[in-house]
């Protein structure tokens, strides 16, 4: 049994479009609408054949759906929402995509005061943006973390905890202050210093001649990767998970500093016992299949 017969997709770029080839691969049957802000993206999603129909406005995307997942930056979700007063349905399910949930959550119960909300966020993603550059198996073996509300149905819930299992995610509840922290660490922060490193390089290229550029293989391209992901989206996630991540950067720059003393008083026993701590986290990533353990990261040669 299907737990939804009719989804909407609100925002069809990277994770919209994958979440409508999922949906195709995994529940043929669902009819699909979807609609995007930008008319090309919905020209190409048209000629992709991704979804059933293709709406000019938000509104039309929902009239008849029971489920509208809003995939759309954090920062304009309660706006995107509050366009969908007029024609959504008072059964429908609305949930999103966004990296941010506590703000997310706030803001969609305000705009949509009589649908069940069941926020969502599926951990997965890639650094190419736009409908050509989604993929079915995006969420395959990966985390959708769910954050609803205290008080939403359970039933409600265990629909959306089903649909993303149809896709292939593992799902976890949590609270959404909670989710804030733990992925203002694992993902926030990381993409903040990537975003930084990659800044300083580009200030410095005058400086090394290209060479930055050159011997990137060095783990500068690895850093590159993270820092090329939609810029709209990761300015919004920033300034609507604040203070878990001004939380996080503190904690970073305090063992930053801890490190740098190591360094210039030459205290290699502290170098080597976090290296080793870190090796092994990375070792568990892998262990739990969230990365490729092979050499060079999987990376073709070609």
């Amino acid at each position: 049994m299907l737990p939804f017969e009719r989804v909407s997709i609100i925002g069809l770029g990277l994770i919209g479009s994958s979440v409508a080839r999922a949906v195709r691969d995994a529940m043929p049957t669902v009819r699909l609408t979807g609609h995007d802000a930008d008319v090309g993206v919905r020209e190409t999603v048209r000629a992709l054949k991704l979804c059933d129909d293709v709406a000019d406005t938000p509104g039309a995307a929902v009239t008849d759906a029971d489920l509208v997942i809003l995939c759309v930056p954090v920062g304009v979700m309660g706006d995107v929402a509050a366009s969908l007063v007029a024609d959504i349905p008072a059964d429908a399910i609305v949930s999103d995509v966004g990296s941010s949930k506590a703000g997310v959550a706030e803001a969609l119960a305000k705009a949509l005061p009589d649908n069940v909300i069941v926020p969502a966020h599926p951990v997965a993603g890639t650094e190419r943006s736009g409908p050509e550059a989604g993929f079915a198996a995006l969420f395959h073996q990966r985390w959708c973390i769910l954050t609803p509300a205290p008080g939403t149905p359970d039933a409600a819930v265990a629909r959306v905890s089903t649909f993303w299992e149809r896709l292939g995610s593992n799902v976890e509840i949590m609270d959404p202050a909670h989710h804030d922290l733990v992925l203002a660490i694992t993902s926030h922060l990381p993409h903040l210093i990537a975003y930084t490193i990659v800044g300083t390089a580009s200030d410095l290229e005058s400086v090394t001649q290209s060479e930055v550029i050159k011997y990137s293989a060095g783990g500068f391209r690895d850093f590159t990767r993270i820092a090329a992901s939609d810029p709209v989206m990761w300015r919004d996630v920033f300034l609507t998970n604040k203070d878990a991540v001004l939380e996080m950067l503190q904690r970073f720059s305090e063992d930053l500093t801890a490190l740098q003393r190591a360094i210039r008083w030459g205290d290699g026993d502290a170098l080597f016992e976090l290296f080793t701590r870190t090796r092994a986290v990375r070792r568990s990533i892998i262990e739990q299949g969230q990365d490729d353990a092979r050499p060079d990261f999987g990376r073709s040669d070609h």
